[in-house]
């Protein structure tokens, strides 16, 4: 079934829409109690707006990321006795009521739809002395809540959720205070919610007037990220998804100076680098134990595979568990999404420089704005080159290159059509690693090379598509996006076949691979927000469409065997690409077609209770045709599988920081192989129950999340003992486990992400694996820290330093459990130091140089850790 062949008729038969009209509070905060309480008491009468100084008379507001820890701490706090939010006719002002409002220090950044101010010289103080929080929940369409609080005992936080994008803002100095006005991305009138009965509006600044501009940037909110996309497909905030979602932002990718992303899932429990196919090349994880193939998305479509490019990433989502009910066939451990960089609407320009051990030299640029006066185009450019070398044997360069360029153009307020490409050419040294020995790792040098100083990788991706997003109005939304992805790649392989451990001696054999994989995938989004009675829901309905080929040819010849203790390399030279024997040619063609249907809602029915409950039909054939010269044989085959995903879960939050959880989800995978009666095996199944506790904790700033899980994956296919050549579907595995994730700035300055996760992940059915045998590269216990800290006043403000500890248990090398590889703790460090714009920094990893496996598959495939190595940085904005 081809997309051109299909065409799908969505209709929406019907619209509900609902104004909400919740009012908004000043709370009282005594004995570490929030108590409502009206501040109407304390708000003066309007008065008029102050006339705006020319922007030569004032002293500039800090607007780069950098700023933010840099405004000098006053030894004057300035009180601010009350706040209003009230309706504009462009959307929403915020009053901070202070006769000192000209002596405010504001620094500003955003995450995702949120701005996000901080005021360091500033407190909350109703004139009883006691401080107070003010919220506004939906006080105008666009803008979903306001909320000012006291950060800590010198800092107020003002924070702005818009609801279709990030508002734009404006600033306005008056008698009463300071004026923050707030322009949502969709402008439209609504019912306002006032902070409280009898509190006086304030009179709008007239147009004459001429605001001062903040420069809202497109930095994260440090490491604390409040709304994640790929649970739901919607914007939807962590606490109220009943499913373990960890998120790790663009702060901690900087920190770490990751490269690839493997390092940067490290901080997340229960994740591990999956199997050592490809020698590295290939990026596939382990999550709850289950190796997720074809597990990796970007942006929301599947991964082309490949080695994944970092200096595009916003952030990366990792979700844990079945995933099927909304991205398709998948393992059911879970997946990965790499979340890109998008246009800004204001100039943004950074370049840095990365270089480091084994001849490391990797310059990163990142340009976006206007490319017209109106700001209806935006544009960004990431591009990235990267050198060096590895610290495995014969000193094989590793050559790539990287380039992104993305233009969003604004339509009107309510479409906007966004094209993006990306192209990478990677070239590097194709490395198996070590071998098994006994039932441990060989006892050889971790740079011992176990190929040819020849092996290679190299590889060509490139991606084209568009995002099409209309909002009708405030509460109906389509979403139509295209993706066109391809990897073509050449490698040349010394594969290794079997160990003798008596002479040391490892046969082996060259192959010459040429494989290209192209993907063509279509996603339509229908998103509507409505409320039957009292419960509201916001309702995802979906179709994707989507058409994968691969073509692969592998030559083979032989070559000879090598002593792992001695190795002698070049005794047979490799043929040359097309003079390999013709006899032992393999060939094979795939084509996959599918079509996936899917519902979602959303439901609060109260303000602490929500539910989330969905399903998707997906159909996918089949076809394949493969060609083995060295017996003759041809083999070519159809399939078809269709299968129905659920999910539901349910949220309930007895306090406003606590969310208690649980859900049930199904994955699905289509089965290739036959019984002896010519039919096809059901679909491999995965299933998971799962609890857990998500905490918001030091207003936001610091977030939780502990889960318990049963997983379990069935249908797996086994070889039929009674019939050669045919299978059975009588595999079972299952995971069960604890994982804790905590993310958040602690104080000021003092940033941590952490994670803890116990596996136990084992065959618990199979005709030819003893049951009871853990899954291999899967530890009992593994955790990670990662934390800095900044210095935030004083001669030395700006100057930073990180520590980070990796601990990962012993694992099964294999699943036969024939081998084991040790537990290791790692131990990475940092210093750096921002100053303005600069940032400059020294990263070390492996600090004390321990050896260490980092993934393993069998006993020919054992990846080991990179040794002590150093990155310096240095990176400029303007």
């Amino acid at each position: 079934m081809k997309p051109k062949h299909l065409s799908p008729i969505l209709l929406l038969t019907s619209s509900v829409w609902l104004w909400c009209t919740v009012s908004a509070t000043a709370e009282q905060v005594t004995n570490s109690q929030t108590q409502s309480q009206s501040i109407a008491s304390v708000l003066h009468q309007s008065r008029e707006i102050k006339e705006i100084p020319q922007l030569s008379e004032i002293k500039p507001l800090n607007t780069s990321p950098q700023m933010l820890v840099k405004s000098p701490v006053p030894s004057e706090v300035i009180q601010v006795m009350g706040v209003e939010a009230n309706p504009t006719e462009n959307g929403v002002e915020v009053i901070l009521q202070t006769t000192q409002g000209q002596e405010l220090q504001i620094t500003n950044r955003s995450a995702e739809n949120n701005f996000i101010a901080d005021i360091p010289n500033a407190q909350l103080v109703l004139p009883s002395g006691d401080g107070f929080i003010f919220r506004s929940e939906n006080p105008t369409k666009g803008i979903t809540e306001i909320t000012v609080t006291n950060l800590d005992a010198n800092t107020i936080r003002v924070t702005v959720a818009g609801e279709a994008g990030l508002p734009t803002v404006a600033l306005f100095d008056s008698d009463e205070g300071l004026i923050f006005g707030f322009t949502p991305v969709v402008t439209s009138a609504q019912t306002p919610q006032l902070p409280a009965e009898g509190e006086t509006q304030t009179e709008q600044p007239s147009t004459t007037d001429q605001p001062i501009e903040l420069v809202v940037t497109g930095q994260q909110d440090r490491y604390s990220v409040p709304n994640a996309t790929t649970a739901t497909r919607t914007d939807t905030p962590l606490r109220d998804i009943p499913q373990s979602i960890q998120v790790v932002p663009r702060q901690v990718l900087e920190d770490r100076q990751v490269i690839r992303v493997t390092e940067a899932l490290n901080n997340v429990s229960g994740v591990q680098r999956g199997n050592a196919t490809g020698g590295g090349i290939g990026e596939t994880f382990n999550i709850r134990g289950f190796q997720q193939f074809g597990g990796n998305f970007r942006d929301g479509f599947r991964d082309s595979g490949g080695i994944t490019e970092t200096a595009n990433l916003e952030r990366i989502e990792v979700l844990k568990g079945p995933a099927s009910v909304l991205y398709g066939n998948l393992d059911p451990g879970g997946i990965v999404n790499y979340v890109t960089k998008q246009p800004l609407s204001e100039p943004f320009y950074a370049v840095g420089l990365q270089v480091g051990s084994f001849g490391l030299v990797r310059p990163t640029l990142d340009f976006s704005g206007p490319l017209n006066p109106e700001g209806t185009l935006l544009y960004r450019l990431n591009a990235a080159y990267e050198k060096g070398g590895n610290f495995r044997d014969f000193d094989t360069e590793v050559e790539r290159f990287f380039i992104s360029p993305i233009v969003t153009w604004k339509i009107s307020d309510r479409t906007d059509l966004t094209f993006e490409f990306e192209y990478v050419k990677d070239q590097r040294p194709f490395d198996r690693a070590l071998i098994a020995f006994g039932t441990g790792v060989a006892n050889i040098p971790f740079n011992r090379v176990l190929g040819e100083p020849d092996d290679s990788f190299e590889s060509t991706q490139f991606s084209a598509g568009y995002r099409l997003e209309h909002r009708f109005n405030d509460n109906w939304t389509v979403r139509n996006r295209f993706r066109f992805s391809s990897n073509d790649v050449v490698n040349s392989i010394t594969e290794a076949f079997r160990l003798n451990e008596t002479t040391g001696q490892l046969g082996r054999g060259f192959f010459g691979s040429e494989a290209e994989d192209k993907t063509y995938a279509l996603q339509t989004d229908i998103i509507g927000k409505f409320a039957t009675g009292s419960i509201e829901h916001t309702l995802l309905f979906g179709i994707d469409l989507s058409r994968q080929t691969s073509d692969i040819f592998v030559p083979y010849d032989d070559a000879a065997s090598i002593n792992i203790f001695n190795p002698v390399y070049g005794v047979i030279p490799r043929p040359a690409r097309g003079q390999y024997p013709v006899e032992f040619d393999f060939f094979s063609e795939t084509e996959t077609n599918s079509l996936g249907l899917f519902v979602q809602d959303q439901v609060t029915l109260a303000e602490n209770l929500k539910l989330l409950v969905g399903g998707r039909i997906d159909t996918l054939n089949q076809s394949s045709t493969s060609f083995n010269n060295f017996d003759q044989s041809s083999t070519s085959s159809k399939q078809q599988d269709q299968a129905f995903s659920p999910r539901v879960g349910i949220v309930y939050q007895p306090i406003e920081p606590i969310s208690l959880y649980t859900s049930f989800s199904r994955s699905f995978q289509p089965n290739t192989n036959t019984r002896v009666d010519g039919s096809l095996l059901e679909p491999i199944r995965g299933t998971q129950y799962e609890v857990g506790i998500r905490g918001e904790f030091l207003n936001g700033r610091l977030t939780t999340n502990i889960a318990a899980y049963e997983l379990t994956r069935s249908n797996i296919p086994a070889p039929d003992i009674d019939n050669p050549g045919f299978f059975i579907a009588v595999g079972e595995q299952r995971s069960r486990g604890i994982e804790l994730d905590v993310t958040g700035e602690i104080l000021p300055g003092w940033n941590m992400i952490a994670s803890y996760a116990y596996t136990d992940a084992r065959v618990t059915k199979d005709d030819n694996l003893q049951p009871g045998n853990l899954l291999n590269g899967v530890p009992f216990n593994s955790a990670s820290l990662w934390s800095t800290y900044e210095i935030q006043t004083g001669d030395f403000q700006g100057l930073g330093f990180g520590l980070g500890l990796f601990y990962m248990g012993e694992r099964q090398g294999d699943l036969n459990n024939s081998f084991q590889v040790p537990s290791y703790v790692r131990t990475d460090a940092s210093v750096f130091y921002r100053r303005d714009n600069w940032r400059v920094g020294i990263n070390v990893n492996n600090l004390f140089n321990v050896d260490y496996i980092e993934a393993t598959q069998r006993r020919t495939r054992i990846n080991p850790g990179a040794p002590f190595t150093v990155r310096g940085t240095v990176s400029v904005e303007f």
